[in-house]
């Protein structure tokens, strides 16, 4: 194919003019879209292609011959075809730096070309080299006063060029520190969604989850060249060993990183795997974490989590382990929270909660909220964890909890409290002196008490506290305006923005189901949560883009989408289960199946009955009945001849068997008469009805072992849980050519077992 020769020079769209482009991406004017379709090389009309394109061609006729000519020229121009995907070369003549990319689309403004930010820093373009110059100061934001400035600023070159399909690079990190666990999953997505090319030397640097990016350097890529195209194509990518230098430096970063983890801090507890019933003491410092894991519970059952401490401060919090909750439980992520001063602080878990669906742990973490004003060396608080199911079976949960009083005690109107009738004056008038009681939350205070000073009560909710650094403590959790790390977003209360990292916040780690990859739920190019598309399918943004891409069935070969796969599969297993037995010869030393049924009276396959046509008239089937007498006869007298012969019902099989003999083969006419005339009496020879009853003819090598492959398989199955009946097993054995693994792969394809049906 001759290859596209173009090249033009532009400005470079001023940021503020740009649109937002990522990775390697570019926007080109309409003109030049023009100009690449009429530089696009032409594709000629195959020779032997004699397909008329005029209605009324005459080859004697001039006029008719010279307007198919015309027609067929035509043709050729709308075969002007552009290469797939169209990359370009884009050359920064002050620098002489060049860089590879693919465009986005043909919407800018005329003589300009938009660049990436990537691409802008490859080539060494500063924002402030961009000028606009015009005569009058004047407001430039309408059209006239745009028409009229004039733009200056950086300009590119941007030639076609066409790069080989990448299949291997390599890459090298450029800082120490990197985990592969943290860029590792994100490599992927961003390569696929925002690079169509990559050159030798450029700068990648790839956005991570917590504000943090990973920059590397495209070091090798192969076939060798200035770059490599990386779109439908597959890509080996290699990370470079770091130097001796560097590995000691990101072993050092490492152990800092650790150091700093929730649990190893020193003065705080570490965590670890707990177990339903067991009671864990430990202790923790304000702003760290422990973290626990249960792994463990009966799913029927209710889990409540239990935290006993005396610092009103310490907070448990916990979230599933599943697919679609990845991260540990904090104070801004998580499903489920006690926040409350009291203690103990608790939340039950019932069977029936959703969040708990297809859960494979339980994340638990306990944590101290840091107070405002934290002293320079804060004590850990102890605290006792324990987890228990059915906790209304608990003796605790039983006892009667209820105020009790004598019968002849009184309430008193202030304190709420029962005395006897005949102190009431006195104690009424001595609480009523010194007590006060709030209104509110039904508690007695001393009126000259701090704690009655400092009482107050949230006017928001019904919270209420007895000193200063809880009322403060209360409003930074619950009333605070507090931003999402992923997603910017503003939301009140620690409460709502866990609630919301933990559901639509586009930066919500999942385990995508197709790229089993550790992926934020919504990337830059992904729908949106409220998309109809979005809600109807069950999917999160990136599973449902992900999703969109194809693969082949391996049951029937097609080509099917990744979000439609389980439903494909489904509609395999209902036509597995729903499929007819194969019917098989009725020739009980036989392994071959009756393709077409009703092809013979007898019910046997082709090569059975071979030997018993004949064309001649017989309704009454007569005349076939004795012919199976004679075949039985001659196996019982002179045999088959067949060293593999197994057949009860032949004299060569009494001989190739001759430890174990045969229990039916006779010696005289009388005898064998005597022991095929039931077998032959049963028979339905008549062509209209159809025949039930088995045979015993002897068969070739072929048909001989594959029944006995299928014997055999059916009696391993009958031990495991997938049973297949043996009309099944003979014909996988058939379709898999007698091969015994591929006849068990055919079967676990293809045929229902038993275990489906009955379940």
């Amino acid at each position: 194919m001759a290859e596209l020769i173009w090249s033009s020079q532009l400005l470079v769209a001023s940021p503020e003019r740009a649109p937002r482009l990522f990775g390697d991406k570019i926007t080109l004017p309409q003109s030049a879209l023009e100009q690449l379709l009429a530089a696009a090389p032409l594709q000629a009309v195959p020779a032997g292609n004699s397909r008329v394109h005029t209605s009324s061609f005459d080859p004697f006729n001039p006029h008719t011959f010279a307007a198919e000519s015309r027609a067929r020229q035509e043709i050729e121009q709308r075969q002007q075809q552009l290469p797939h995907p169209l990359t370009f070369r884009i050359v920064n003549p002050q620098n002489g730096r060049f860089i590879y990319a693919g465009i986005r689309e043909f919407s800018a403004d005329e003589n300009e070309v938009a660049l990436s930010a990537l691409l802008k820093e490859s080539l060494d373009i500063k924002d402030d080299e961009f000028s606009v110059t015009n005569g009058d100061t004047q407001d430039l934001t309408s059209p006239e006063a745009e028409a009229q400035s004039v733009r200056t600023g950086p300009a590119v070159t941007v030639h076609a060029k066409q790069l080989p399909k990448g299949t291997y690079v390599r890459l090298r990190p450029l800082e120490a520190g990197y985990d592969p666990e943290d860029w590792k999953a994100l490599l992927e997505r961003y390569l696929r969604d925002n690079f169509t090319t990559l050159t030798t030397g450029e700068l990648l640097s790839v956005p991570g989850t917590r504000n943090e990016s990973f920059r590397f350097l495209v070091d090798k890529v192969f076939p060798e060249g200035e770059g490599i195209c990386v779109v439908d194509t597959d890509l080996e990518v290699d990370i470079v060993a770091l130097s001796e230098e560097q590995a000691r430096e990101t072993l050092q970063k490492r152990l800092e990183k650790a150091s700093r983890a929730p649990g190893t801090s020193s003065g705080t507890s570490i965590g670890g795997t707990l177990s339903l019933g067991e009671n864990v003491t430990a202790q923790v410092l304000p702003g760290d974490y422990v973290d626990y894991d249960l792994r463990e519970w009966n799913r029927e059952d209710t889990i409540q989590i239990e935290l006993i401490t005396d610092d009103p401060d310490a907070i448990l919090v916990a979230s599933p382990l599943t697919p679609r909750q990845q991260s540990r439980p904090r104070a801004d992520m998580h499903v489920w929270g006690d926040f409350s001063s009291q203690s103990p602080k608790k939340f039950e878990l019932r069977p029936t909660n959703v969040a708990l669906e297809g859960a494979e742990a339980l994340y638990i973490s306990v944590s101290s909220y840091p107070a405002p004003s934290e002293p320079s060396q804060p004590s850990p608080s102890l605290y006792h964890l324990r987890i228990t199911a059915n906790p209304l079976n608990d003796p605790k949960h039983t006892e009667d909890t209820e105020d009790s009083h004598e019968p002849g005690d009184v309430q008193c109107k202030n304190c709420q409290q029962w005395v006897p009738e005949r102190t009431l004056i006195l104690h009424e008038n001595f609480c009523l002196r010194n007590n006060t009681f709030c209104p509110q939350c039904h508690n007695v205070f001393q009126k000259k008490s701090e704690e009655w000073q400092n009482h107050w009560h949230c006017s928001h909710d019904t919270a209420h506290g007895n000193d200063a650094p809880s009322k403060e403590k209360h409003d930074a959790i619950f009333h605070q305006t507090h931003q999402c790390v992923d997603c910017f977003l503003d939301l009140e209360g620690l409460p709502a923005l866990a609630q919301h990292r933990t559901t639509v916040c586009p930066g919500k780690l999942i385990l995508c189901q197709f790229c089993h990859l550790l992926v934020p739920q919504k990337g830059e190019s992904d729908p949106d949560f409220h998309d109809p598309e979005v809600m109807l399918s069950g999917l999160t943004p990136h599973e449902l883009v992900d999703g969109g891409r194809t693969t082949e069935c391996h049951l029937c070969n097609k080509i099917i989408r990744l979000r439609d796969m389980n439903t494909h599969l489904r509609h395999h297993e209902l036509e597995r289960s729903s499929r007819p037995a194969p019917r098989i010869c009725l020739n009980k030393n036989c392994g071959r199946t009756v393709s077409k049924p009703g092809n013979d009276t007898l019910g046997l396959c082709g090569f059975c009955f071979g030997p018993l046509y004949v064309d001649s008239f017989d309704p009454e089937g007569k005349a076939l009945r004795r012919r199976i007498e004679r075949r039985y006869l001659s196996q019982m007298m002179t045999g088959c001849g067949k060293p593999w012969c197994q057949n009860d019902y032949c004299k060569t099989a009494e001989r190739n068997m001759a430890s174990v003999p045969g229990p039916h083969v006779a010696t005289s006419v009388a005898e064998i008469m005597k022991l095929t005339k039931p077998l032959t009496e049963a028979l339905s020879t008549k062509p209209d009805v159809p025949n039930t009853a088995p045979l015993y003819f002897c068969v070739d090598e072929t048909s001989s072992k594959r029944r006995h492959l299928a014997e055999m398989i059916a009696a391993d199955t009958a031990e495991s849980d997938k049973v297949y009946d043996l009309p099944w097993c003979i014909a996988g054995v058939e379709a898999a050519g007698g091969d015994l693994e591929k006849a068990r792969e055919w079967l676990s394809k293809w045929a229902p077992n038993q275990s489906r049906t009955t379940h």
